[in-house]
Order: structure tokens, then C-alpha cells, then sequence
């Protein structure tokens, strides 16, 4: 009877034991994992380009940190309690080194879309000619920069100190940072989307309806047939808007509906989630089409050095065609590659 309960109680325990709930470190690990793997997917799936800007380069250095701490999590949550230098790492700094990067993402993203547009603005002005070597030095040594500024200020800011001091009293707690900046960015531009659909909405839903799907020059392309009495001017604002966002939102769509999703359900995301590569591409997108809308009436298609997107060939928005061959039309047809 005491070995049959003594086995009863033996089975109970390890039946509690593996219903336990996954570890905390473990589901971090794994998030960071899966963030990982759609970074190296967007990376993958982009249009390879020649042209230099910040984003690019800002994309992989975020890469690289996520991958450092990823590598870093695994390390410590190997080894559980090991010494290195003079300096015990244990379980409690899988939880820091994940709040500093959360606080250093979360303060990261009006830096990164401020720099972003300066970046565009003057590559568009072309009031600055550099080299192709000299561009690159000069947007490696700009990323540098701006991470350990951001991060200077994290850990120098007392605030930031005493949460970071409160997580060690407290340490069966891990409480990540939530971006304000990150909200706010994102409600803007979902506002300024649904102000331009509502602008040009008739346009664009005829433009919808007008809308094939064809192969040219071995490449995708939506072409939209137009009369050749149209009363706009090719390179008029009222003209590319309805492209513009049928280009973007055929892009980016699912992306625009997850932030309104988000927005609308006040969704909390850490920090070390939402600074992600798709979210930056996105915003790529976004300033591009905007830059070109503003400045319209300037544009050299002929000029390679204009500002290009790796998901979206804006370029051809701008470009009216003839194509007699194509499915047999004959009405003049604008192209639009996505």
C-alpha cells in the first residue's frame, strides 16, 4: 500500500511537471528565434538594388542585433550561472539585456524615420555628392552613431535606471518597454493613408475596376487602361495619388490592416518585437512614395539616383505607355510594376 502510494505520488509529480507552463526564458528565446527568421525572409524577398540609403543599411544592422542577442540568450540560458571576466551571469540577465534592447528599440524609431527622410531629401535635391566608398563609410559611421546615442541614453537615464534597479529586487518579474513612439508613428500614417483613399477614392475604385494583370519584360505588372483624351497631366499630384495607393496598398495591405488591428484593440507589443524589419520597410515605402508625390513635377526618370524601394518599383507610376502587342489593345495604357 506505501509503495503503491508512494508511486501515485511519484506519477502526480511528474504529471504536474510537465503541465507546467513553458519557461519564460524559453518562450523569449523562441520570439526572438521567430523575429529572426522573418528578418532574414523580408531581407530575402527584397528587390536587390544598387542604390545606397540609410534604411538599408540601418535593416541589417538591426538584423545583427537581434541575431547578437538572440545568440546571447542562448548562451546564458545554456549555461544558467557561469563567469566571465569577473562578471556572474545567471538567468536575471536574460531578462536586462532584453530590457535595455526593448528601451533602446522603443526610443529608436523617430530617430530612424527623421534621418530616413534628411537621407531622401538630399539624395532627391542632390545638394550631396559622395562617392560610392565615401556613401557607404558615411551611412555605416550615421547607424553606429545613432545606436549608441540611443543607447547612451538609455543607460543614462534615471528613470530607465530605476526600473532596470527595481527588476532585480523584484526578479521573478520581467516587464518589457512599450513604444509611445512607435504607436504614434503608426497612427499617422494610417490617418494620412485613409485621408488620400478618401481624396481620390472614386479614382482609385475605378482604376481597381479597370485593372489587368500581365507578364512584361519578365516582370509582374498591373496595367490600367486610359483614354487618350484624359484630362490630367501625367506628372499632376491628382493623377499619381490613386496609382500611388493602389501601388502601396497592394503591397502593403495586410501590413496596413494588422496597424489598424493593432491600433483599434490597443494591442501592448514589446518593444524588442516592434522594432522589426517589415515594420521599417513599411515606413520605407511610405517616405518614398510620399518624397516622390511632393516633388513630382521634379523627377528624372531617367535619373538612377533617385530614391529606389526594394518592394516597390515607383518609377513606373510616372510612366505613360503604348503597348500595341499587349493582349491586342489599342488605347494608350499606364504601368504600374508591383
Amino acid at each position: 500500500m506505501t509503495a503503491l502510494s508512494s508511486e501515485n505520488c511519484s506519477f502526480q509529480y511528474q504529471l504536474h511537471q510537465a503541465n507546467q507552463p513553458l519557461d519564460g526564458n524559453c518562450l523569449l528565446f523562441l520570439i526572438i528565434l521567430g523575429k529572426i527568421l522573418l528578418n532574414i525572409l523580408t531581407l530575402g524577398m527584397r528587390r536587390k538594388i544598387s542604390y545606397q540609403n540609410f534604411m538599408e543599411y540601418f535593416c541589417i544592422s538591426l538584423a545583427f542585433i537581434d541575431l547578437l542577442l538572440l545568440v546571447n540568450i542562448s548562451i546564458i540560458f545554456y549555461f544558467r550561472d557561469f563567469v566571465v571576466l569577473g562578471i556572474r551571469f545567471t538567468k536575471y540577465h536574460i531578462c536586462l539585456f532584453t530590457q535595455i534592447i526593448s528601451f533602446t528599440y522603443g526610443f529608436l524609431h523617430y530617430p530612424v524615420f527623421l534621418i530616413a527622410c534628411i537621407d531622401y531629401y538630399l539624395n532627391f535635391s542632390k545638394t550631396t555628392k559622395l562617392a560610392f566608398k565615401c556613401q557607404k563609410l558615411f551611412y555605416f559611421f550615421i547607424v553606429i552613431l545613432i545606436w549608441i546615442s540611443v543607447l547612451a541614453y538609455v543607460l543614462g537615464d534615471p528613470a530607465i535606471y530605476q526600473s532596470l534597479k527595481a527588476q532585480n529586487v523584484y526578479s521573478y518579474q520581467c516587464p518589457f518597454y512599450i513604444s509611445i513612439q512607435s504607436y504614434w508613428l503608426s497612427f499617422s500614417m494610417v490617418v494620412i493613408l485613409f485621408m488620400a483613399f478618401l481624396t481620390s477614392w472614386s479614382e482609385v475604385i475605378a482604376l481597381v475596376q479597370a485593372v489587368r494583370m500581365t507578364s512584361y519584360m519578365n516582370e509582374t505588372i498591373l496595367y490600367f487602361p486610359f483614354p487618350s483624351h484624359c484630362g490630367y497631366t501625367l506628372s499632376s499630384k491628382k493623377t499619381l495619388l490613386p496609382k500611388f495607393i493602389i501601388c502601396f496598398l497592394g503591397t502593403w495591405l495586410p501590413f496596413v490592416l494588422l496597424q489598424v488591428i493593432i491600433l483599434l484593440l490597443k494591442v501592448q507589443i514589446p518593444a524588442y518585437i516592434e522594432m522589426n524589419i517589415p515594420w521599417l520597410y513599411f515606413i520605407n515605402s511610405f517616405l518614398i512614395a510620399t518624397i516622390y508625390w511632393f516633388n513630382c513635377h521634379k523627377l528624372n526618370l531617367r535619373d538612377i539616383a533617385l530614391p529606389v524601394d526594394p518592394f516597390i518599383n515607383w518609377k513606373c507610376c510616372f510612366i505613360p505607355l503604348t503597348i500595341h502587342n499587349l493582349e491586342q489593345i489599342e488605347k494608350p495604357i499606364s504601368i504600374i510594376i508591383c
